[in-house]
């Protein structure tokens, strides 16, 4: 259930904007493999609220559940603290997702519009990513083809502010036992099961609000 306090953000909330690779993308996608790469990710039988070979805990399943009073169908919105994903729909209820947020001071709070949607994407890691971990980035300076083990797995949706992306991605993940915790360089995770059924209802256009993590809510209680 989504509550007032995790709807109450600071408007000076902060961005930083992430530099692109010196390197340019050689990065592709092969859309003839996309059908097979979304069955390679997608258990047997698959059933949102049940199917969980990941192991992550019971409450990151998909979840029908009640949204607030006044909050616009289509849009999104992130509860850092319980790290839930909830897109509310038109009839006063919202989907509720998993998700695991960035890491340390790496997750941007914020108010972001959804201007681009891309399945199976390429990846390219920012130039303040290779700075930060060069031993995990560097070899992906160029671009990381699109597949089952890029970082941003099956679906991408992009976050901008005005006209500006600023890198920040609600994604898919390879890594879906990261779920409910903190571990991206600034993302937000999914499943790429649930994101394959979010990325089908999400309009470009709508709104990303991503709300402050623990200690930012502790800080201003």
């Amino acid at each position: 259930m989504l509550t007032k306090r995790h709807f109450i953000m600071s408007g000076a909330a902060l961005f930083s904007a992430p530099l692109l690779s010196t390197q340019a993308a050689a990065a592709t996608t092969d859309r003839t493999m996309w059908d097979d790469w979304d069955a390679q990710v997608t258990p047997a039988g698959y059933d949102p609220a049940t199917t969980n070979p990941w192991g992550v805990h019971r409450r990151f399943l998909p979840r029908l559940v009640e949204a607030n009073d006044g909050l616009r169908p289509g849009d999104i919105h992130v509860d850092a603290v319980a790290r839930y994903l909830y897109h509310i729909r038109e009839n006063g209820t919202a989907m509720r997702y998993g998700v695991a947020i960035a890491r340390g001071d790496l997750y941007e709070p914020g108010t972001y519009s959804i201007r681009r949607k891309a399945k199976w994407p390429t990846w390219t890691p920012t130039a303040n990513m290779i700075r930060r971990d060069p031993e995990i980035y560097a070899q992906h300076a160029g671009g990381m083809d699109a597949g089952p083990q890029n970082p941003l797995g099956s679906r991408a949706l992009y976050l901008f502010v005005g006209n500006r992306d600023t890198y920040l991605r609600i994604h898919g993940s390879p890594s879906p036992r990261s779920i409910g915790g903190r571990a991206s360089s600034g993302c937000v995770r999914m499943i790429m099961p649930h994101i394959n059924d979010l990325y089908e209802e999400v309009d470009t256009g709508s709104t990303a609000f991503l709300y402050a993590p623990e200690e930012l809510v502790t800080a201003t209680s």
